[in-house]
Parts: structure tokens; C-alpha cells; sequence
């Protein structure tokens, strides 16, 4: 297991730059949003990460990225494993995300596909709904806490 831990201000620096690596959205992320970011460590560099971006009881879940020779590892699931529980943990009971390229690693983890225009409105209104993830990424649900 790679050790996990909750991103401070000092790692916005690495966060950016392994998410432009990655091709993922981070022109909006500032130091305010890595309070609910967790960051895989590996010597001094980053080796992955993920984060939530929380509204209520929703949150998107954004910016899972690991480092191409750290990928196939187990890395990605372990980061999507802890950053479900601190969710559940703090009151999130939907977890949403958008994404062009890993619909079958979300969907094998119990998330559904959903209609865009179907998640919450105060989603749709971030940027990355609104702007920054193109029109053809689907979008994905999964509840945290099952309605009885």
C-alpha cells in the first residue's frame, strides 16, 4: 500500500502539474479546494491523486490521476477507496464524476451512468460541468448511503 495523505498548500505545484499531465481539468483548482485531496506519496514526488469538490450531500468527485509508471499498480483504486470513505465518512451520500476515459474502472466500482442534465444543479453550475469537461464525457453516480 502507498501511503496516503491529505494534500496541503505547498502541493498545489505537483497537483497541477500531474493533472495537466494527465489531461485532466485543473485550470480552477486553487490551494482552497485540496482540503478533501488526497495525494499518494513517493519519495518527494506525487504519485497520484484524488479529490472531492463537495455541494451538500453531493460531491463531484474529481481529479483522480496516478503517474503513468505508477498505473496498473492498484494505486488508482486504493486512491478512490480512501477518498469514498472520507466521503461517507463527512456526510456525502452521492458521489458524481465526469469522464472521458475511465467510465469501465468507475462502473466496476459500482458507479452508474447517468444523464448529464440528471445530476444535481449546483453541479452542473462548476466549471467543470459548465466548462471545463468537454460535452461528450459521461457522467457517473454512486451512492454512498443506500436509501432504505
Amino acid at each position: 500500500m502507498t501511503p496516503l495523505r491529505f494534500a496541503a498548500s505547498q502541493d498545489l505545484p505537483a497537483v497541477l502539474g500531474l493533472l495537466e499531465d494527465a489531461g485532466l481539468p485543473h485550470q480552477d483548482l486553487t490551494t482552497a479546494h485540496l482540503v478533501d485531496f488526497l495525494v499518494a506519496e513517493g519519495g518527494r514526488s506525487v504519485l497520484g491523486l484524488v479529490g472531492l469538490e463537495r455541494y451538500g450531500k453531493d460531491a463531484l468527485l474529481r481529479s483522480l490521476a496516478v503517474r503513468p509508471e505508477n498505473r496498473f499498480t492498484g494505486l488508482g483504486k486504493q486512491l478512490t477507496d480512501a477518498i469514498e470513505e472520507h466521503a461517507r465518512r463527512t456526510g456525502v451520500e452521492n458521489l458524481y464524476l465526469l469522464t472521458t476515459t475511465a467510465a469501465d474502472f468507475f462502473e466496476r466500482r459500482g458507479y452508474e451512468l447517468i444523464e448529464r442534465h440528471a445530476a444535481p444543479s449546483e453541479l452542473q453550475k462548476t466549471a467543470e460541468f459548465s466548462s471545463l469537461c468537454p460535452s461528450q464525457a459521461v457522467c457517473m453516480r454512486r451512492r454512498l448511503i443506500q436509501e432504505p
